[in-house]
């Protein structure tokens, strides 16, 4: 028979048992002061242990695992779920806004070289996920992109506070969003090819979605800007949230709206200026950097103890010591051959978008709860995004290289006008 917590031996007192022990104390801290403590953890903790290259993300996912696993808090909390709709709508809105179809189309060789590349890494990818973690097809393509697809909100959101030049922050945002475009592409196709007729169907609902996007921009700039000026924010925020549940309710989770959205605002910067504006921007930024915390935290209270085991983190590593270094070799060769960019620079590219975090906890919340993997593949996965979020704060939070010319467009048109020929200074 088990012996009673009181008579617990210290050899016998083991993490598990603190868990139990501690999820079976109701709380005693009213909820108020128990939301004002989290935000003291969300928003102080993770900015202090900043300074020691720790990623705010990780800290947020590790504080949410020691809150449900250890002490049984905030499970199922309905409050922090809806701040973690708003975090994720948000950084993908975010991430939408940013989109410069202009300087994609004129790095278009370049880039298209990139994306078929990534596909042929994904394809490789699903057929030895297939083999070796004895998957079918589908899951096994939802493994390959939690592997290998940047999460380009976060890349973008995280590049104030890396030491990247003018030139490296455009190749970075311009890889990251082209790839994702393509990942979101992939995630659709894959999750919604169980029967040609919900492939159709869903195709069909996401084109009506498309197509009344911009319907709606217009709509707005027409008969409320006039009248209520100073509401393009909110009715943004309104539209990702509603475009976001429509795709939730695809089974596309919220993401592809959010960024449809944010693509549907750029495309209207001429008509609605301040819709797709620094300022916008600004303020979008803002507010997902006060709600993506809780999302972060909404995903470690869903870690279990069985999740984070001995062959999650054997997996997560072998992950980590393959998928990783293949990224970087692919980008520092490609850019080798096509730029004739030394490699350190092309490592550094690489390295940038390495971090995986949120399409990796969006697909592994997928496989668990629609493809039933066993917990060491979930487990295995949120190893290896949160190792890899840490690599550019260790790669590139280092002194710039001495000098690099900025990637400005507008001075190569105007030194090209002059007949000047421009140089690319090397760093």
């Amino acid at each position: 028979m088990r012996s009673s917590p009181a008579t617990l031996s210290s050899s016998e007192f083991n993490v598990r048992d603190f868990g139990e022990l501690a999820a079976a104390v109701p709380p005693t801290l009213p909820p108020e002061l128990a939301y004002v403590l989290l935000l003291f953890a969300l928003f102080v903790v993770p900015r202090f242990l900043q300074r020691y290259r720790l990623p705010a993300a990780v800290t947020s996912v590790a504080l949410g695992a020691v809150a449900g696993m250890g002490f049984g808090l905030f499970q199922k909390d309905t409050t922090i779920q809806i701040l973690s709709t708003f975090g994720i709508v948000s950084l993908f809105l975010f991430a939408g806004l940013e989109v410069d179809f202009a300087g994609l189309r004129k790095e278009t060789p370049v880039l298209l070289q990139h994306l078929v590349i990534r596909v042929i890494l994904l394809a490789a990818a699903t057929w030895v996920a297939q083999r070796m973690l004895n998957l079918e097809l589908r899951p096994a393509c939802l493994v390959a992109l939690a592997l290998f697809t940047p999460s380009a909100g976060f890349i973008l959101d995280s590049l104030g506070a890396l030491g990247v030049t003018d030139r490296e922050r455009f190749w970075i945002q311009s890889k990251a969003i082209a790839t994702e475009l393509v990942a979101l592409g992939v995630l659709f196709v894959t999750l919604q090819s169980v029967t040609a007729a919900r492939f159709a169907i869903s195709t069909a609902v996401l084109v009506v979605l498309v197509a009344l996007l911009p319907l709606a921009f217009r709509a707005f700039a027409a008969m409320v800007v006039p009248y209520a000026p100073k509401s393009e924010f909110a009715f943004l925020l309104m539209i990702a949230v509603l475009a976001a549940f429509a795709t939730r309710a695809l089974g596309v989770y919220y993401l592809l709206g959010a960024f449809v959205a944010g693509l549907t605002a750029r495309r209207f910067r001429q008509e609605l200026p301040a819709m797709a504006s620094e300022q916008m921007l600004h303020a979008v930024e803002v507010f997902a950097s006060f709600f993506v915390p809780f999302y972060f935290f909404n995903n470690g209270l869903h870690l279990r103890r069985e999740d984070l085991g001995l062959n999650a983190l054997v997996l997560g590593a072998v992950f980590l010591l393959t998928a990783v270094p293949l990224q970087l070799l692919i980008v520092a060769a490609h850019r080798r051959l096509t730029l004739g960019e030394p490699f350190p620079r092309g490592f550094r590219i690489g390295a940038s978008i390495a971090p995986t975090l949120v399409f990796t906890l969006v697909i592994a919340e997928i496989l668990r709860d629609r493809f039933n993997v066993p917990p060491y593949l979930f487990g295995g996965l949120i190893v290896y995004t949160l190792a890899n979020t840490l690599i550019p704060g260790l790669v590139l939070k280092l002194p710039p290289p001495a000098f690099e010319a900025p990637h400005v467009p507008e001075l190569e048109t105007l030194r090209a006008r002059q007949g000047d020929k421009v140089e690319d200074v090397e760093g």
